[in-house]
């Protein structure tokens, strides 16, 4: 999975600050040996030493854009699904600002995870695999210039709950890294320890199917994981693997939060890394945290600030990152990072979102406050902090552009999912719709109101 906290991953870092808030090892050396009378901290070199840094871009300023207005509906609140919360027909396709260029490549995307559609089980109880299927077997064959059409001929858009939708990005981030410990170069990237044990809950009851936890055995009784600070404080010297060394404890810090990523290599060379699973302990983002507490202000709320507030805090930055107690573990990946399809994500095109309100491998297309965020995307991908209707985690690639846009990605406006020609009008025979809001319908301000689950 490309993330790493949540079901199978996730850390966006700005999700964590919009919520206010992602295998085998390939070598097993260990840390060295405490001296007598001595806990390391890890991560922190010694004074004087020089330690290998990548420029960090400054985050990309939004260029604003005024975004379509939902359909007028009162959704219920706390809607469990987007079945709960109710679907209504959105606008024609056609009448969308969509380019055919935009279109092009969310058909790629689709097509890729067409496989998975038909097949898969939709938790958000909006279609079936075969609702997918006439849509699935058109797109093999569309011709150069006609995915706009695809999309207009065989999907329809439809606004899940109020449709008000909330999106922030993330991307492949690239930290300085060895496959050795060396001068400059002193934080463990470790793999997954030998102790640490899964446990599936509902193999032991069925009211709790689905739910599990993750610790180690302590004499006869299975206790929670180490947590970040044990971890940082030599607690998996000989439980666990080391598959490289970070240069900087803080760009790992925020790489464990993206949950992938590569290393630029000393000799030039890359590394790259992806989940492979984590301590069981619970996601604290740190963004939420230090706003509250007054060390950033919300010019300094993106993924740069925070970092550039921690390089000049050393030693209280430690203390702050490590009251997210959750840590997340490591493996060395080859090919391109893969979503929570099992299939390549796509920049530009992948989003995060909730599958229990966006099927994974559907259409959306948001109509957003922030142009970079308008368009065409394909669910490809899951993530912790993304849960609720119309919340998404745009998806950049990698490299310095990404980081740019991804960091400082926050953004509010309007969703439509697209959806199997037919679903609303069968889900409406089905189970009742959201209420019109006929006070916003008719402009007259303080209606029925509204509900929204975004963060």
């Amino acid at each position: 999975m490309f993330r790493g906290e949540g079901a199978a991953r996730s850390r966006s870092i700005v999700a964590s600050l919009a919520a206010l808030a992602l295998g085998a090892c390939v070598s097993t050396v260990e840390p060295p040996a405490r001296p007598a009378g001595r806990t390391p901290v890890v991560g922190r070199p010694p004074a004087g030493r020089p330690s290998a840094s990548i420029p960090t871009p400054p985050v990309r300023q939004p260029i604003p854009s005024v975004p379509m207005a939902p359909v007028p509906v009162v959704a219920p609140p706390s809607p469990a699904s987007a079945a709960g919360a109710g679907v209504v027909p959105g606008p024609a396709i056609e009448s969308l600002p969509l380019t055919e260029a935009q279109a092009a490549a969310a058909l790629a995307g689709f097509r890729n995870s067409c496989a998975s559609l038909v097949r898969r089980a939709d938790l958000s109880g909006l279609t079936q695999g075969a609702d997918w299927q006439p849509a699935c077997t058109a797109a093999r064959t569309v011709p150069a210039g006609g995915a706009r059409a695809f999309f207009a001929t065989y999907l329809e858009a439809v606004q899940v709950g109020d449709g008000k939708a909330f999106a922030t990005g993330y991307y492949i981030p690239t930290i300085a890294g060895s496959r050795d410990r060396r001068e400059g170069y002193e934080t463990p990237v470790y793999g997954r320890p030998r102790d640490l044990i899964d446990v599936d809950l509902g193999a032991f009851n069925p009211e709790l199917a689905g739910k599990a936890v993750r610790g180690r055995v302590e004499g006869s009784k299975l206790v929670p994981y180490f947590d970040r600070t044990q971890i940082e404080e030599g607690a998996l010297h000989n439980r666990a693997p080391i598959i490289a060394w970070a240069a900087d404890p803080v760009e790992l810090f925020f790489l464990q939060v993206q949950g992938s990523g590569e290393l630029q290599l000393p000799d030039g060379g890359t590394m790259r890394i992806g989940y492979d699973t984590q301590n069981g302990r619970g996601y604290t983002g740190i963004g939420k945290l230090m706003l509250d507490r007054g060390l950033v202000d919300r010019s300094q709320a993106s993924m740069q600030g925070l970092v550039a507030w921690l390089h000049a805090h050393p030693e209280e930055g430690r203390q702050v990152m490590r009251e997210n107690k959750s840590y997340v573990f490591f493996r060395e990946l080859a090919g391109a990072p893969l979503g929570a399809l099992g299939l390549p994500v796509l920049g530009q095109v992948t989003v995060a979102a909730d599958p229990k309100f966006i099927p994974l491998g559907a259409p959306v297309f948001l109509s957003m406050d922030r142009a970079d965020a308008n368009g065409l995307w394909v669910a490809q991908d899951t993530g912790g902090a993304i849960r609720g209707p119309n919340r998404v985690d745009t998806f950049w690639g990698a490299g310095a552009d990404a980081r740019a846009i991804a960091g400082g990605m926050s953004a509010r406006g309007t969703a439509f999912l697209f959806l199997p020609r037919g679903t609303a009008a069968r889900l409406a025979g089905s189970r009742p719709a959201p209420r019109p809001d006929l006070g916003a319908a008719l402009g007259i301000s303080g209606g029925n109101g509204g509900s929204s689950a975004q963060p």
